[in-house]
């Protein structure tokens, strides 16, 4: 389909390696937009009968593609969405929307489609080939460099207290009313995201739950959602191999505070005791703040931490909440301040967030236990910035002073090399033993990557092992381990993988740890035995 006389529609919006298929697909629903629909409230060339061709799928991954598609035709990180333009329209595409002209041989019956801005784009389209379901709900982000999915993790149990369906996306899962789905980035696509909106809202859900990386946000996936409220809960080192500068990580972070195409936040909940945190109040139509060392709306003078969890009592300005968690640390402390911030930005009441918080058992990965009745603790973390394993760190001194912490870790390769030294230094210098070992080394040699680390960890007196295969660190870790001492395994928490040069093995600390033990003679918690008994 040549393109003929066209027409202008101006910009007046309102409202892991593989991309998921979007929801529809994932549901075997059935939708069908007129092309000239979906490209309402874009800046966009449209042909002349754009109003005649019906789309039965928006999708920007060609592998994806089913007949009737739209295709968008992305610029990547890793490559030209426009590349694949041929193996879409193979798969069925009818149209491709690009920031591109259109090619002068193109093929008959293809539309194209002209688009400014390419990802607002996808994101308009999404939502009006949905049905903007974002409207039908009450939507939660929460944003920061740590403690995002526990946050979330608490939000969605507050609001599941409350008896109402929802939906909770982050780095380990996405969860709607209609079941899981893989987490390929810790913020769906933005098609993927408006799609996984649409289950929740016919399936009567009113809210939905989602961390808002630093990535969704600098790439628009978030585009013409309006929240209810976005949180912050704090800025450190991290993924500075994708934002450049630490100024260009923190203003990805503060979009979305100034809104995402579809007006501010109604309120922000954010961290007084960070100095990014305060950059970002008055933003929003409200600001709520939260904290232990500022003046902050939402507070607690004392707290009490264990093994088994925290309690305290929130101050807030709808009165005293009664928190008793068994989430473990200080850091979780903050955590639950924000989560009780955001809960009472829906409007749920103190009794139905206290019922959450106490419901809410564990986070998967975060400070998690695993007890074969050794006379030792276990814990896995998904700690993998130098502030987190610090917190980490801090917490495992600040519950067992007396006994040793050992503290087993790596870094992801083709990631961020700047954290490795960095993060080095935090356990040279607080544990009493550090395990290097490898994480996702990827196409990178592991022994390079400990290399770097280890830059940082020599500027300290700390005692460290070397040993790259992390089965083997981990046995390691578990014959240094002395009765009352405290083994960290950091940096996977939930992942059930590990990506070498070659492959992806089935790989996950928790149940390595599990078979480590049970190898030594401890074949699970009984009377009298294991740690703290």
């Amino acid at each position: 389909m040549a393109l003929r006389r066209e027409k202008q529609v101006r910009h007046t919006t309102a409202g892991r390696e593989k991309p998921l298929k979007t929801s529809v697909q994932v549901a075997g629903s059935k939708i069908a937009k007129k092309l000239s629909e979906l490209f309402d409230g874009v800046e966009a060339t449209l042909p002349n009968d754009a109003d005649g061709i019906e789309i039965q799928q928006v999708s920007c991954d060609s592998r994806r593609v089913e007949k009737g598609a739209l295709f968008f035709a992305l610029h990547g990180a890793k490559a030209d969405g426009n590349t694949f333009i041929q193996d879409a329209l193979k798969r069925g595409a009818v149209a491709v929307a690009s920031e591109g002209a259109a090619p002068k041989k193109l093929p008959r019956g293809v539309a194209w489609v002209q688009v400014r801005e390419e990802r607002k784009a996808l994101a308009t389209a999404a939502a009006n080939f949905f049905g903007h379901p974002a409207n039908a709900l009450q939507l939660v982000a929460v944003t920061g460099t740590n403690g995002k999915t526990t946050t979330t993790s608490l939000v969605d149990a507050m609001v599941k207290a409350s008896g109402a369906r929802t939906g909770l996306f982050g780095t380990i899962a996405y969860h709607t009313p209609l079941g899981d789905h893989p987490a390929p980035n810790t913020t769906p696509e933005s098609v993927d995201l408006q799609g996984f909106l649409a289950e929740i809202r016919d399936a009567g859900g009113k809210f939905a739950v989602l961390e808002a990386s630093s990535h969704s946000l600098a790439m628009d996936r978030l585009w013409g959602c309006h929240f209810q409220a976005a949180v912050f809960t704090n800025l450190t080192r991290e993924h500075m191999d994708y934002h450049k500068t630490f100024e260009d990580y923190f203003a990805a972070k503060r979009r979305l505070f100034e809104g995402t195409g579809a007006g501010g936040p109604e309120v922000a909940v954010v961290n007084a005791d960070d100095g990014y945190g305060k950059q970002l109040e008055g933003l929003a139509k409200k600001t709520v703040t939260y904290g232990l060392e500022s003046e902050a709306d939402i507070t607690t003078k004392k707290f009490h931490l264990s093994f088994e969890g925290l309690s305290f009592t929130a101050q807030t300005p709808h009165g005293k909440v009664q928190v008793t968690s068994r989430l473990v640390g200080r850091i979780n402390v903050y955590n639950l301040l924000a989560a009780v911030g955001a809960a009472q930005a829906l409007g749920l009441s103190n009794e139905i967030i206290e019922k959450g918080i106490q419901d809410l058992e564990s986070v998967s990965g975060r400070f998690q236990r695993v007890d074969q009745g050794q006379p030792f603790l276990v814990i896995v973390d998904y700690a993998h910035t130098d502030d987190a394993l610090e917190n980490l760190v801090r917490t495992a001194r600040e519950l067992n002073p007396k006994g040793r912490i050992i503290t087993l870790f790596g870094c992801g390769g083709l990631k961020d090399r700047t954290k490795r030294p960095v993060m080095g230094e935090v356990t040279g210098r607080l544990s009493d033993l550090t395990i290097l070992s490898s994480d996702n080394p990827r196409t990178e040699d592991p022994l390079k990557i400990i290399s770097d680390i280890i830059v940082g960890l020599q500027k300290t007196a700390g005692k460290y092992l070397i040993e790259p295969d992390r089965e083997k660190a981990i046995g390691m870790a578990m014959d240094e381990a002395r009765a009352g001492d405290i083994v960290l395994l950091a940096g996977k928490g939930h992942e059930n993988y590990q990506i070498l040069a070659d492959r992806t093995l089935q790989f996950e600390d928790r149940e390595v740890a599990r078979r480590a033990l049970r190898d030594r003679g401890f074949e699970g918690p009984q009377d009298g035995s294991g740690f703290g008994t």
